[in-house]
């Protein structure tokens, strides 16, 4: 802990410790999924938060397959990629992305609502995504994450 001036707290390096947090994502929304592991991975759940600082703590969803979508968002959503050749825009459906891969729809909405740059390349990481239920981060001993 370092302070400067008079009572400015600043979190150091040493000072930070991360916990494992576990979320079964069977019938919850997706879009209130991803806001709830966002502030987590990003440390808004913290008292000592910084924006700056990667405070944040890991977070593992299981059950990705079964989330839940509201509206017409399985028929009309689509995600976009560009291949970087001259006319080499690709769109997915939402619905052949959950066939395929479950896990990257979540992936998805959780990275459009961390920061862009480096900090938010660095807190996708701290994320990891599974379709089932089984996942080989027991050792971690991840606590349950608390719905809001």
């Amino acid at each position: 802990m370092a302070t400067y001036g008079k009572g400015t707290y600043t979190v150091s390096a040493k000072d930070i410790v991360q916990s494992w947090y576990i979320i079964d994502a069977e019938d919850i929304v997706l879009g209130r999924l991803a806001s709830n592991v966002a502030r987590v991975l990003k440390g808004k759940h913290r008292p000592d938060y910084s924006p700056h600082l990667d405070l944040g703590d890991r977070v593992v969803v299981i059950n990705a397959a079964k989330i839940k979508l509201t509206g017409k968002k399985i028929d009309q959503k689509m995600y976009f990629r560009h291949t970087q050749y001259p006319g080499g825009g690709r769109f997915t459906s939402l619905s052949s992305l959950m066939e395929t891969n479950p896990s990257k729809v979540i992936e998805f909405a959780v990275q459009g609502m961390l920061p862009k740059g480096k900090l938010g390349r660095a807190l996708c990481l701290k994320l990891r995504v599974y379709d089932g239920a089984d996942h080989p981060h027991v050792g971690q001993n991840p606590e349950p994450l608390p719905r809001h």
